[in-house]
């Protein structure tokens, strides 16, 4: 089941299952977001729940209870119910219950809710702690972009010119092994090599806006003020990219196995809500 929204300028569609954005087209008809094609990534625009990225062997201990949670948590896989619908925006809530509660103990509410707004298109998070006890997580997106054609025509601008530094992936995990990316006046021109050891992970990214440019023609933004970290990834020879705002991201290699102690996780208080918001910009 899918749920749309439009305004004078663009419509987006927005799966039920994981509250996930589906497809967002201007009046030309032209479209953004990848269209799921398992070949290279079955997914379009997932939301990353209660963690973000993996876990060390997928398991964490609470109460000294050992939980399982794989890669990205388990929301982008469940339905969401669609608690309010209006011309231009639609809000979604997933609520915790007994088969979220055997992999994530905590009393928890999560809305998705999506505005359009002239040429853009808001997507914002709130997550309720209902609860009586403290509750970590983290929260993140994954927006895939559509990118017809050759893949070496495309480019990302950021917002700030800054030294940036990633860290590699060692089995799925955050290792101690940084590398720098080389930009030209803020720009990088994209190649898959710059992916062979999978996603780049950037904690605390002053940069808070990328814009993507075809054939040095800007096309498309991703505006992300309130989000600290960010991740970029594409599968080889795909042709899509995803600029992924996050709260968080995968274990360290020597994780505590305490979600608490996690780096990069939020704690919400009880009775607490967390809200931030992440907009796509059509130029």
């Amino acid at each position: 089941m899918t749920t749309t929204i439009s305004n004078s300028y663009l419509t987006a569609q927005i799966k039920h299952t994981g509250a996930e954005l589906c497809s967002l087209k201007d009046n030309s008809n032209k479209e953004y977001i990848w269209s799921g094609n398992p070949e290279f990534w079955g997914k379009h625009s997932p939301v990353l729940f209660p963690i973000v990225g993996t876990l060390k062997d997928n398991t964490y201990q609470h109460d000294n209870v050992q939980y399982h949670l794989s890669r990205h948590g388990f929301a982008r896989e469940m339905e969401f119910e669609l608690i309010d619908k209006q011309e231009t925006s639609a809000t979604f809530s997933l609520v915790s219950s007994p088969e979220t509660k055997e992999k994530y103990p905590f009393d928890f509410d999560l809305h998705l809710i999506y505005t359009l707004e002239n040429k853009s298109l808001k997507i914002e998070y709130k997550v309720f702690n209902n609860g009586e006890t403290k509750m970590p997580f983290s929260i993140g997106a994954h927006p895939a972009f559509d990118l017809p054609g050759n893949f070496e025509n495309y480019s990302l601008v950021f917002e700030k010119n800054e030294t940036l530094n990633y860290y590699l992936l060692k089995d799925g995990l955050i290792s101690d092994t940084t590398d720098e990316l080389h930009l030209d006046e803020n720009e990088l021109h994209l190649n898959y090599e710059l992916f062979a050891n999978d996603a780049l992970v950037f904690k605390k990214i002053a940069s808070k806006s990328i814009t993507i440019l075809e054939k040095s023609k800007p096309f498309l933004k991703v505006s992300y003020s309130d989000f600290p970290d960010l991740g970029i990834w594409t599968p080889s020879n795909a042709p899509f990219i995803c600029i992924e705002p996050w709260f968080g991201y995968s274990d360290t290699i020597d994780k505590s196995g305490n979600l608490f102690e996690k780096e990069g996780i939020q704690i919400l208080e009880p009775n607490g809500i967390f809200h931030s918001l992440f907009s796509i910009i059509i130029i």
